[in-house]
């Protein structure tokens, strides 16, 4: 049996609004990486109404040795799940919406396409909803970046998962440069969203590597960052290294602001988009104290 540290352990509470978010989930037949990721956030989240809706299918083309989504044989693409997330969008009542998607290396577009047409579907059925597409890496084609950037979202997110030197072994069909390079790509192309990205911690990465990777992210433009604990899903993935304590985080997220980060999110349970509509409302403060 895993024994995690006290700071690991979540109190079980049963909440009738986690329940209704799972059921209309279901009722819609739509995948949230919140369920796929097998995250230890979910209860927590949706109580507060906060998901991440996975498109294009729950199986991804690539085997990241990190990752509980399930891969093998993808699924076709369905015409109708853009409006499906729109419906689930309106009657939610979300104001803030995060879209991911399984890798889809065997599509023409890597599903760039369904991205957009799922933004623009929300959006026109929910006027004024923000939106933050957590992106695969498309292998940095610019074309398909781009045609993301024809219905532009609030947040761009893509994440680099980890540092440099580990990058080989824990998504072996990507690379730390490319990661950068699609970050990069999303400052040139949308100067006026914010670009994203996460990291997990207690892979085996040392405080100068992850100092090196708070500069690479800075240096193409990105702002926002979460930095969260690797947990082993299964006995098949990749063995944790370490367990960083709450003060650990406390310690890195003190380095990455002072590194120059904007926003930043760290502690054991955090994961890419965990309280994803924060960075908006830190935005708007942002804002408002610059016009005063």
């Amino acid at each position: 049996m895993r024994r995690y540290p006290q700071w690991l352990v979540k109190p079980f509470s049963p909440d009738g609004t986690a329940r209704t978010v799972r059921e209309l989930v279901g009722d819609l037949d739509l995948v949230t990486v919140c369920e796929s990721a097998l995250c230890p956030n979910l209860r927590e989240c949706y109580s507060q109404r906060q998901l991440t809706f996975m498109i294009l299918g729950d199986r991804c083309t690539r085997t990241c040795r990190f990752c509980a989504v399930d891969h093998g044989k993808p699924q076709p693409v369905r015409a109708d799940e853009p409006v499906r997330v729109a419906n689930a969008v309106q009657r939610l009542k979300l104001r803030h919406v995060v879209i991911t998607s399984v890798a889809r290396d065997d599509l023409a577009d890597e599903g760039s396409g369904q991205f957009v047409a799922v933004v623009r579907a929300v959006r026109e059925r929910n006027p004024g909803v923000t939106v933050e597409t957590l992106v695969p890496d498309f292998h940095a084609r610019r074309e398909l970046i781009a045609q993301l950037m024809t219905e532009p979202p609030e947040v761009f997110s893509h994440n680099v998962e980890t540092v440099e030197r580990l990058t080989p072994a824990v998504r072996i069909q990507a690379t730390y440069a490319r990661s950068l390079e699609v970050l990069r790509l999303a400052r040139s192309m949308g100067p006026g969203i914010l670009v994203k990205s996460g990291m997990m911690l207690g892979l085996g990465e040392q405080p100068q590597e992850v100092d090196r990777a708070f500069a690479d992210l800075l240096g193409v433009g990105c702002t926002h960052l979460t930095l969260g604990q690797y947990l082993r899903p299964t006995t098949d993935h990749l063995p944790v290294a370490e367990y960083l304590s709450p003060e650990r985080f406390a310690w890195y997220e003190q380095r990455a602001y002072a590194a120059g980060f904007r926003w930043v999110q760290s502690g054991p349970f955090v994961r890419s988009s965990y309280h994803a509509v924060d960075a908006i409302d830190a935005l708007h403060v942002e804002e408002s104290v610059t016009i005063e």
